[in-house]
């Protein structure tokens, strides 16, 4: 890929960003591709040595706040008519309710997720608890002569001991997971707002 062409497909791409970040990297870009073309490389492997696009895009979109594209999304490209301004106020008890209940509903899901992962750390840190009772009741039992009942204090200290490592590396795993997960659903959000330049 020429530099042209891929500082136009970025560029496409970017669509729906504030016109000065688009400027800008398209500018970083540019720069970037013609100091590797002074190092000695063609255009095409300066170009390819940056990246796909695709890596490119979810890097930026990563790095731009996401109320400044719905900023740049909902500022209108022309003034609205007074039909067009009543027709949103009329319509508002409809729209806006929708789209808080749509928010709302969205809010709900992601919180019952954080409190199922929180829930199973509080259960990690109870077994942890519970290993290290089971551990000093086995030792009191064992002071006090009751041998029998101490190796069970101690065999349940030891299984409770198992059962929050075992937690706690599940709890880690779906912790970064849903972390990922999270980081996906906002590149996702901010790319339905983006690059549809050519369909406007």
């Amino acid at each position: 890929m020429r530099k042209q062409e891929f500082l136009a497909e970025l560029e496409a791409r970017l669509f729906g960003l504030p016109q000065d970040d688009i400027r800008e990297r398209l500018i970083f870009y540019s720069e970037m591709i013609d100091d590797r073309m002074e190092e000695g490389l063609s255009e095409e492997d300066a170009v390819s040595e940056i990246g796909p696009v695709d890596e490119i895009v979810s890097q930026i979109l990563a790095e731009v706040p996401f109320t400044a594209i719905v900023k740049e999304k909902v500022k209108p490209k022309r003034a609205l008519k007074a039909w067009e301004i009543v027709l949103l106020a009329l319509g508002s008890p409809i729209w806006l309710s929708l789209l808080i209940a749509a928010f709302a509903v969205m809010l709900s899901a992601y919180v019952a997720a954080w409190s199922f992962i929180v829930s199973l750390w509080a259960i990690g840190a109870s077994s942890a608890a519970c290993s290290f009772a089971g551990i000093f009741a086995a030792f009191a039992f064992w002071i006090r002569g009751d041998v029998i009942i101490g190796i069970a204090m101690l065999g349940a200290g030891v299984f409770f001991a198992g059962l929050s490592i075992l937690l706690f590396f599940g709890c880690k795993q779906v912790t970064g997971c849903f972390l990922h997960l999270t980081k996906k659903m906002a590149l996702g959000i901010k790319s339905l707002f983006v690059g549809k330049g050519d369909a406007e």
